[in-house]
């Protein structure tokens, strides 16, 4: 038996540099975040959904999936913040009860690591650590990635996600078959995806860059003949599963868990259907618990449009008249106005009439209304039928005026059938469902289908919205579609008990549940679909704007001082960054160019260095930013940092192989040195002057201020003494 010798000694390597950089950032990140403890730009917007987070009440950001959002509620939770501030103004005081550095915190921290992200990065590109150290000095000094990662904002963390992405897909792709570790980094690439395109859509152009590089690679291993059939099998399901299917799964994961964390009822219901609403507590679920399930002849209803555009409304009508003549003096019929209301109202109660029998009640037992039958829609407050007639709409004279029929004696007769189509049903003789069904009506005479035009009626119709019956109605509209959403057996024939039986409430207790999928494509689809009306924004700006930094963001100003923040980048660090990017694509071009004639300037693995920096790099800031030029969304500057990061990467790596590759004498060499440490004193003199737009501190005069504003285009805040 061998005895183990002691003592044990272990060695750990300490990457010194690696550690200074992570230090400094720390420091230009950290420091004084708490400052200032007033609303700092877009923390207005996010600091909205924060606080429902606290509260634990759905909401619903058409601008991206909810990770983001979950991640700076974890900062405010553990901060032990509860949710109670007005998010209404940029520069409004917090006040004792929001813990301003934890929800800081986590941008901070995700801002700092970016530039460790970025050492180890250039490095595992086959670059030096010098140069690892220059792109480190570069993102140190740039002054608006400071700014943006200060604050309760997502895009650092963006960043941070994307940089871990690429670092672990490179580490994955350059390590030896028979590592550990190698599908290690294959799983931290995939959850790093997931992670950024669940911070905002923008992490999806990076994902599909890493997705093209990982799909070359595979195609390449495929070919590689020295591997069996079943290993080349094995590692390309494996790259599938982390690369594809894991994103899906956590994508997935985050609306299971925003979607559980939320399960209250809020400002945000009315954009979902009813059955979504009536899946939250509260809101809607207390008036529709407990409810027949199975719409019957005799039930009383509303009936809401399944469109939320321009906003949820209900059938509605009341007891006023078309006029006889409109404004372009066209004719109506004079009949009673239906509408689409925005609002709970008891005008919005309709009754499902068999149309063979005389009474409005349901009978024992219930009768249900099934796919294809025929019903009449009797108004509850008003007993006018719903009709619909070759008379033009009011707003819309293409299709067909909507009205409670009054008999005029004027040779109109009532056209009042109507034929139920449930549109989601899953057999022919489907029952009517509440909530859950979407129901089309079609118009027995003229085939038109009662419709939401979306139009708003004139004073006359009190600004209320448009209903028409359109005949050339073709394929799914939600505009065209309704369902049940209160529901009761109608148990009054007179009129006077009907009309205070549905002033009454409806009863409830039982609770109507929708699948987590069904709630998640849903919220999905609504979030690409449903957009705010977005104004000119006085700081928006265009992609264009970016590349030179003409324009930047006024992100707080101080109520009585000149002391402000801006969203201002080092203008040294933007220029050379676009002079790099142009002398990276002439020497690819060259080197490309000639290689073809047979002429290699550079040996074997330095081009292979070289191209796969540019795929990196270049590749990142342009799928980061070309795809902007394709938006209608506004914009503004912040939207180039991801872009601008990779381009930033790529000065250092441009600037070795120059060194290295391109100057041959040491004379050269020696110049060129000199010229980069000129530019890396520029790069600090710009930061230091900028800095007290970057930290809001000290608060310099108006001519300090008015010395600082480099380009025209640049909107410094100047205050009036």
């Amino acid at each position: 038996m061998q005895c183990v010798k002691l003592p044990i000694s272990v060695t750990v390597e300490i990457n010194l540099l690696l550690v200074a950089v992570t230090a400094l950032a720390l420091v230009t990140r950290l420091y004084g975040i708490h400052f200032p403890k007033a609303v700092v730009f877009d923390e207005v917007y996010y600091g909205q959904f924060l606080s429902l987070y606290m509260k634990q009440v759905f909401f619903i950001d058409e601008s991206g999936p909810p990770f983001g959002h979950m991640i700076l509620a974890l900062g405010a939770y553990f901060g032990g913040f509860d949710g109670n501030f007005v998010w209404n103004r940029i520069g409004a005081e917090y006040t004792s009860n929001v813990p301003v550095w934890s929800l800081r915190v986590i941008p901070a921290l995700a801002g700092s690591l970016c530039i460790p992200l970025a050492y180890l990065l250039v490095v595992e590109l086959g670059y030096s650590h010098f140069s690892a150290v220059g792109a480190c000095v570069l993102l140190l000094m740039e002054n608006s990635l400071i700014v943006q990662s200060r604050f309760m904002l997502l895009e650092s963390v963006l960043i941070f996600f994307l940089l871990l992405a690429v670092l672990s897909y490179l580490r994955f792709h350059k390590a030896q078959n028979n590592s550990s570790f190698r599908w290690f980094w294959l799983v931290i690439c995939g959850v790093s995806c997931a992670c950024g395109i669940g911070v905002k859509y923008m992490g999806m152009f990076t994902y599909f860059l890493l997705l093209g590089m990982a799909a070359v690679h595979t195609w390449q291993l495929i070919g590689d003949r020295t591997l069996s059939h079943s290993k080349v099998v094995v590692q390309v399901l494996v790259r599938f599963l982390a690369l594809v299917v894991l994103p899906v799964i956590m994508y997935l994961g985050f609306f299971y868990v925003h979607l559980t964390l939320l399960y209250r009822s809020g400002p945000h219901d009315q954009m979902m259907s009813s059955a979504f609403q009536a899946s939250l507590e509260g809101g809607l679920a207390r008036i529709t618990q407990g409810q027949p399930l199975d719409v019957a002849f005799g039930s009383q209803v509303t009936l809401r449009t399944v469109s939320s555009k321009p906003v949820p409304c209900w059938l509605h009508s009341h007891k006023a008249n078309y006029p006889i003549r409109y404004e372009n003096g066209r004719g109506s019929s004079h009949q009673q106005q239906v509408t689409c209301y925005p609002f709970k109202d008891v005008n919005n109660w309709w009754i499902i009439k068999d149309p063979g029998r005389h009474s409005v009640v349901v009978s024992s037992p219930p009768k249900p209304v099934r796919h294809g039958d025929i019903i009449q829609l009797l108004h509850g407050m008003s007993s006018r039928y719903l009709n619909t007639h070759d008379v033009a709409a009011p707003m819309s004279p293409h299709s067909q005026e909507v009205s409670g029929y009054i008999d005029f004696n004027v040779s109109m007769p009532a056209q009042n059938l109507w034929r139920v189509d449930i549109v989601n049903r899953e057999s022919d003789r489907e029952i009517w469902k509440t909530i859950l069904s979407e129901v089309r009506l079609v118009h027995v005479n003229t085939s038109a289908v009662l419709k939401l035009s979306g139009a708003s009626l004139p004073e006359w119709g009190f600004k209320q919205l448009e209903v028409v019956g359109d005949k050339i109605y073709k394929g799914y509209q939600q505009s065209g579609m309704w369902n049940v959403e209160e529901h009761r057996y109608g148990r009054s024939q007179e009129q006077k008990e009907r009309e205070l039986e549905l002033k009454s409430p409806t009863q409830s207790d039982i609770k109507r549940n929708l699948t987590f999928i069904a709630k998640f494509f849903e919220l999905q689809w609504k979030m690409l679909t449903v957009k705010n009306e977005e104004s000119e924004h006085k700081y928006s700006s265009s992609p264009l704007e970016w590349i030179t930094m003409d324009t930047n963001i006024a992100y707080w100003l101080h109520p009585s001082s000149n002391a402000q923040i801006q969203l201002i980048g080092n203008i040294v660090n933007w220029t050379i960054a676009n002079l790099a990017l142009v002398v990276y694509c002439l020497m690819f071009l060259t080197y490309l160019l000639r290689r073809r004639r047979k002429v290699e300037d550079v040996p074997q693995d330095s081009w292979e260095q070289l191209v796969l920096a540019g795929v990196v790099c270049f590749g990142g800031w342009a799928v980061n930013y070309l795809p902007f030029f394709l938006m209608e969304k506004t914009l503004f500057l912040y939207h180039y940092l991801p872009a601008l990061t990779f381009k930033i990467l790529q000065i250092p790596m441009v600037v070795e192989h120059l060194y290295i590759h391109v100057l041959r004498s040491p004379a050269q060499r020696k110049g060129f040195g000199g010229v980069i440490l000129a530019v890396l004193c520029s790069v600090y003199v710009a930061h230091h002057n900028l800095s007290p737009l970057t930290y809001g501190q000290p608060a310099l005069s108006s001519d300090e201020l008015a010395a600082l504003r480099w380009r025209e285009s640049w909107d410094i805040l100047l205050r009036k003494r």
